[in-house]
């Protein structure tokens, strides 16, 4: 009964190899235990920087016209494990307000259309409505601030349906400096005004990209929990794009929560990385925190993968870890570090749906929606 059930959810594509133990897609080698798959299942899978595809044109594509969305692209996100993604992306262009808006309209076109697939996470209830009717939640964001032209604005893209916004990207800018940044002069003035009107509106302050003492600011300013989406710990792996421990613990001292990446390069200085290696950064932040303050930012697409060899691209070939199977994977490997069941469904989401219930409120509705242009 339990393989048919999970089979029935598009969870197995291949048989039942031993007593417990199952195959999730045709030609893998690894199977996956039936205490994984059903943690996987139950849990609200929480990726806050999950990408729905690194096929660029294909998505503009399903935004265009919804209808070239396929049943079988919709089975690849669900079978993929994820309930929830956030696709953020940095409104890298010149004129950065028009460029997030048409972002927007086209998400807003996509999820209008295809309610047979998707429900917007725009506050606590629907989680509830993902995990009900079996549809794939997508939470709408930005890797960057830079669309703001004044606080002002913060209000008029939350009531665009924006609900989390990374201050900064790689690189200093009117909020604040990002993480390549090599004099840190932290969070402006301007910066903390925007952090401020985030608070009023309920978005998520997201700080994955930037320095270390701009992080530190905006945790002293925001008077709400600031997250850190998709990063991973620079004690194992000297990045700057990851974080150090003082970073992790003032998060969580303000009831952050943090997501851990499965970009090779923040997993590890060797290569390959490994499985092992991303499971020690969770280990890590739950050794300086507790398992209360650390989730899933994987930074990756279950489509990550070079078409001619089947093999991860080599920025995700991450050992043991492929990416259609990295939320599998990654419970097979925190219960085999001894985490009981209770600490996995934090970790895959509870802990992400926690901190953004209390941002929202437990009966937060979404407010008047607002179509962007586009």
């Amino acid at each position: 009964m339990r393989a048919g059930a999970l089979a029935g959810a598009g969870l197995i594509a291949g048989p039942m190899i031993n007593l417990g133990r199952f195959r999730l897609f045709a030609g893998d080698r690894a199977p996956v235990s039936a205490r994984a798959l059903e943690l996987v299942q139950r849990s609200m899978v929480v990726d806050m920087l999950g990408l729905l595809t690194l096929d660029w044109p294909k998505l503009w594509s399903w935004q265009r016209d919804p209808a070239e969305l396929k049943p079988a692209d919709f089975q690849r996100l669900r079978a993929s494990g994820v309930k929830v993604f956030h696709p953020a992306v940095e409104p890298d262009d010149p004129q950065p307000y028009e460029a997030a808006r048409g972002w927007l309209a086209g998400w807003d076109r996509l999820l209008q259309r295809r309610p047979d697939c998707f429900v917007r996470i725009e506050s606590s209830r629907d989680f509830q409505r993902v995990q009900a009717e079996g549809k794939v939640g997508i939470l709408v964001g930005f890797q960057s601030s830079s669309h703001f032209r004044a606080a002002a604005d913060v209000a008029s893209f939350h009531a665009l349906g924006q609900r989390v916004s990374q201050l900064t990207y790689n690189a200093r800018d009117r909020i604040g400096c990002g993480c390549f940044e090599a004099q840190d002069t932290g969070l402006t003035p301007y910066g903390a005004e925007i952090v401020s009107a985030m608070n009023r509106v309920g978005m998520v302050v997201d700080v994955s990209h930037c320095s270390e003492r701009t992080c530190l600011d905006a945790f002293a300013v925001s008077r709400q929990p600031v997250l850190i989406t998709h990063a991973n710990c620079r004690t194992l792996a000297a990045n700057p794009r990851c974080k150090s421990d003082a970073v992790i613990r003032a998060m969580a001292e303000r009831g952050g929560v943090m997501g851990i990446t499965a970009v090779a390069a923040f997993v590890s200085g060797r290569s390959p990385a490994t499985l092992d290696d991303v499971l020690d950064h969770f280990d890590h932040v739950v050794r300086l925190t507790g398992v209360e303050h650390v989730g899933i930012g994987s930074d990756v697409a279950a489509d990550a993968v070079d078409p001619r060899t089947g093999l991860a691209l080599a920025r995700y070939a991450v050992r043991g870890m492929p990416p259609a199977r990295r939320i599998f994977d990654l419970a097979e490997g925190l219960i085999r570090r001894g985490y009981d069941d209770r600490a996995i469904e934090l970790i895959l989401g509870g802990n992400f749906q926690r901190v953004l219930t209390a941002l929202w409120g437990p009966g937060a509705a979404a407010g008047p929606r607002v179509v962007a242009a586009g």
